[in-house]
């Protein structure tokens, strides 16, 4: 199993790695989740995949078995900036209520988004664990690269039972609501303990 963090500037060199990552989005996002996001030539993709994000791919033999996005807080294209904050901002047509932080979204050079989380249904329960952590230590470490000292992400409102396992410092930033297919809540996770 090996893990990959990918930009627009390195993509060259991963062969079909960063297109197979957006067929796996649009998989686990599209087809098993039934979420309604755009998609072209098999793949899922939205306006916060610009050349300001990394993407980071965990794959073993081609196969893509889970994959995150990271985009900066600072982040600008048109009238988009990350996620979390356009949400708040009302920007997204009401997917995402407004009211999903309890304090107005970050726009810090050392805070960055952590979206697009996904593991396949593919992988057997018993590689799942494993997968996690793989997903964790290449998330801290690429975040850390980047100089983020922290991360926020609109995550499963189960993230408790799991984050602690892996090693993750995380506290809620927002309340627990219901989106599409579940309920969900924002989490700041503080890198500042891996940073050594």
């Amino acid at each position: 199993m090996q893990t990959t963090t990918l930009s627009f500037s390195n993509l060259h060199n991963h062969g079909e790695l960063f297109a197979n990552l957006f067929r796996a989005r649009k998989q686990s996002f599209i087809v098993q989740k039934n979420w309604d996001l755009p998609e072209s030539e098999d793949m899922e993709f939205d306006q916060y995949d610009t050349p300001q994000s990394r993407w980071i791919a965990i794959h073993d033999l081609g196969e893509v078995l889970a994959g995150i996005r990271l985009t900066p807080t600072t982040a600008k294209c048109g009238i988009y900036s990350y996620m979390i904050r356009d949400a708040q901002r009302g920007i997204l047509g009401g997917s995402i209520p407004q009211d999903l932080l309890y304090q107005e979204a970050p726009v810090e050079d050392s805070v960055w988004e952590c979206s697009r989380v996904f593991v396949s249904h593919s992988i057997p329960q018993a590689w799942r664990r494993k997968v996690h952590f793989k997903m964790v230590e290449a998330m801290t470490g690429s975040a850390r690269e980047l100089g983020a000292t922290r991360l926020i992400a609109l995550t499963g409102a189960t993230w408790p039972r799991w984050y602690g396992r892996c090693g993750l410092d995380a506290e809620a930033i927002g309340r627990k609501m219901w989106i599409d297919d579940g309920d969900f809540q924002c989490v700041s996770i503080n890198l500042a303990g891996k940073m050594h």
